[in-house]
């Protein structure tokens, strides 16, 4: 019995509970994808999330942001954008411009599926950001997690609420500034380490 409790115990405290990732080479390119997050609304170029990545990780981090866009105009652009950088890895962070307008979740929740699978076709990992919902708790909308489950990728649901409660981290109602953004690079980088990618 001791024995089998310790097997549990060594297995509970081995796994970290997030998907794994293939290694990204020293060489490999990450493409950071989606809206003013990713670009980096609040602060300059260089003190946004894929800026201040690039220098956690070692690699190269390619900021493709467009401030305002939603997930369906992402999904036109994201072919593109991947032919352009053939990454390794992408960043997916989009749905805030979906609930600002009131787009509707499933609309965002499909577009977001077909990002992913965009992108898998191609070889190309993921890892999601989920983005909060504006209310009263400003937490990311359930169905990030439920899209993470299915893909078997690793989710980042909790920087953003930490951000948007934080005076101190955010340059408005719903962005982040310098402090925020590394703030965020920095729970991203952590993620990508426990996945195994870094």
């Amino acid at each position: 019995m001791k024995a089998l409790l310790l097997l549990v115990f060594l297995l509970v405290g081995c796994g970290s509970g997030v998907p794994k990732l293939k290694p990204l080479p020293p060489d490999a390119v990450i493409l950071a994808f989606g809206d003013s997050l990713t670009y980096g609304t609040g602060a300059t170029a260089e003190e946004s999330y894929p800026a201040v990545l690039q220098t956690l990780v070692g690699r190269t981090v390619i900021r493709s942001g467009i401030p305002g866009e939603a997930t369906a105009e992402s999904l036109e652009r994201l072919p593109d954008v991947l032919d352009e950088y053939s990454p390794s890895l992408m960043i997916l962070c989009i749905g805030g411009n979906d609930f600002l307008r009131q787009l509707g979740e499933q609309q965002a929740a499909d577009n977001i599926r077909a990002m992913i699978r965009l992108a898998k076709e191609k070889g190309v990992e993921v890892v999601l950001v989920g983005v909060p919902k504006f209310g009263l708790m400003l937490k990311p909308a359930k169905f990030y997690q439920q899209i993470a489950d299915e893909f078997n990728i690793p989710n980042e649901d909790g920087i953003m609420h930490k951000i948007l409660v934080s005076r101190d981290l955010k340059s408005d109602e719903i962005h982040p500034n310098a402090k925020g953004y590394r703030l965020f690079a920095e729970e991203v980088a952590l993620l990508l380490k426990k996945a195994g990618a870094v």
